[in-house]
């Protein structure tokens, strides 16, 4: 059975479930729910009906919403084609009333979406929607934007690629495959260290408008400045050898973009496509924004529908579902217990597997971070996937993040297997 078919199976026996307990209305009271509203609507610019700004406007508050929704019109993106015909998923409302600890209080969902820039959220388990609401006037039609989440896509093309003896393995160096990186730092590196970001080459990514995360971006969406691989070469000190020491850099994700261009010989826009976003049966067409070279960022900037989020999520959830190698996808979410890379070692809560967030669990799980809220929650044991879109002021290390975790692990106790800490 495809993985398409198998949603089909799926959708079709909840849909009679539903119809038989609620005497055919429960399609109706399944949708999506939207509210025009949200915390501190009037800051984020609810007044103004959420207006969208330039992209130096992203950063203030009243242009987020709209600067998070519609990321393509302040940026020249190439789409991530679907196929002709969706996978269904199914729906399952009948419960929407969950709960989770936090700070020593008992909250629910709607608490949640109360105190936090949401701008979408979505819970499904094994192919079936159980919750979808949108706040500040989005609509389930939106493109909302990734930032990092992308990462992990662009992993998971890497195992594909090698898969289809493009790649040969990642034991290779990035040089190998990009001749102008030759002789560089991110050149001499192989593609495992830029797997688990451990290349050892400093580059700074503070997010606060000064460090070289910053300037690269800035550079790159310049066609008057070098491409890509030549900007790379700046950064050529390499502090600790690969593969001893975690430190988090997008340019080590724009390297692994380069390598597949090269190695696939096509757009990352069009590989993904033709390798899972139709594959896993896409809903809509997502954008991915370009550089200045008309060469997608590989480390950030995909925009896609919530439900397209889930779906790539449950295909994780699934180890690939046939689409993706199965032991590609369980060495992806994996992080060597002992390891620099392990949970609580990386970083005081996360560890990190190829391009994906460990989490420091008693079985696998793991995430897709981005800044300013962005997220997608898995756990493959009881296929249980979530979906979080936001406008968080802060990029990264906002203390909201340990809420929206909390809310996850009280998911997955009440809706999966426990998963004690």
């Amino acid at each position: 059975m495809t993985f398409s078919s198998a949603l089909y199976s799926l959708r079709a026996a909840a849909c009679v479930c539903a119809l038989l307990s609620a005497g055919g209305s429960a399609e109706a009271a399944c949708e999506p729910s939207f509210s025009r509203s949200g915390p501190d609507a009037e800051a984020y610019g609810a007044a103004e009906n959420y207006p969208l700004g330039t992209i130096a406007d992203r950063t203030k508050q009243n242009y987020m919403v709209a600067t998070f929704s519609n990321f393509d019109k302040l940026l020249p993106a190439h789409a991530v084609f679907p196929p002709a015909t969706p996978s269904p998923l199914a729906r399952d409302c009948d419960r929407t009333s969950w709960s989770y600890d936090f700070d020593g209080e008992r909250r629910t969902i709607d608490q949640y979406l109360a105190r936090h820039p949401t701008t979408g959220l979505l819970i499904a388990r094994d192919s079936t929607i159980l919750f979808e609401r949108y706040q500040y006037g989005r609509r389930d039609t939106d493109r909302l934007l990734s930032n990092s989440m992308v990462k992990t896509m662009v992993a998971m093309l890497v195992g594909i690629a090698i898969k289809e003896g493009k790649i040969r393995s990642i034991e290779d160096k990035a040089q190998d495959y990009v001749p102008e990186m030759k002789g560089s730092a991110y050149g001499q590196t192989s593609l495992r260290a830029l797997l688990t970001m451990s290349a050892g080459i400093e580059f700074s990514e503070r997010y606060d408008g000064t460090d070289d995360a910053f300037a690269f971006s800035r550079d790159l969406r310049r066609s008057d400045l070098p491409s890509a691989a030549n900007l790379l070469r700046r950064y050529n000190t390499r502090t600790a050898p690969p593969e001893t020491k975690f430190a988090y850099a997008g340019s080590q994700t724009e390297t692994l973009g380069l390598v597949l261009m090269a190695a696939t010989g096509k757009r990352l826009s069009d590989y993904l496509s033709e390798k899972i976003w139709k594959p896993m049966g896409a809903e809509d067409e997502a954008s991915w924004t370009v550089d200045g070279h008309n060469q997608e960022q590989a480390y950030c900037c995909l925009a896609a529908r919530l439900r397209d989020y889930a779906r790539f999520g449950l295909l994780l959830a699934r180890d690939g579902g046939g689409i993706i190698p199965e032991t590609w996808v369980i060495e992806a979410t994996t992080a060597p217990e002992g390891s620099f890379r392990a949970p609580r070692v990386a970083t005081p809560f996360y560890g990190y597997g190829y391009q994906t967030w460990i989490m420091p669990a008693k079985r696998r799980m793991f995430a897709m971070l981005g800044t300013n809220g962005q997220a997608i929650f898995v756990d493959p044991a009881s296929k249980l996937v979530l979906v979080h879109t936001a406008v968080r002021l802060k990029p990264s290390k906002d203390p909201a993040a340990r809420e929206l975790t909390a809310l996850w692990f009280g998911l997955v106790r009440e809706l999966g297997v426990s998963a004690a800490r």
